[in-house]
């Protein structure tokens, strides 16, 4: 299941989390936003509870688009005890994904093993 946050509740819901956090950053007129959602499903139920995915509609927090400076929709960002671990922006559809999702699994996971 994937969490939304939003500009009141990013601190609270992602910064403060204390297991990893996988920040999709979408918009709804972003089709690829869309495309990805069942590979970050899947992906996240892969991670067996290490890591939580939230999503947030960068239309609707223009404030967090602006401070992560968004360039392209959608960007993931991995998050672990409030700082940037992972950036992922500028990939082009779900094979893309699911190569960088699998290098982040390898590196990441295995490292908080």
């Amino acid at each position: 299941m994937m969490l939304s946050a939003n500009e009141k509740t990013f601190s609270k819901v992602v910064l403060e989390s204390s297991q990893p956090v996988l920040v999709h950053f979408w918009a709804p007129w972003c089709g690829l936003c869309r495309l990805i959602v069942p590979s970050l499903l899947k992906f996240q139920s892969e991670s067996a509870g290490q890591m939580q995915l939230v999503g947030i509609n960068a239309d609707d927090n223009l404030k967090l688009a602006n401070t992560y400076r968004l360039k392209s929709l959608p960007t993931l960002i991995l998050f672990e005890k409030g700082q940037i671990v992972y950036r992922l922006e500028g990939f082009n559809g779900r094979d893309e994904l699911q190569r960088n999702l699998n290098l982040l699994a390898s590196n990441f996971w295995v490292k908080s093993a």
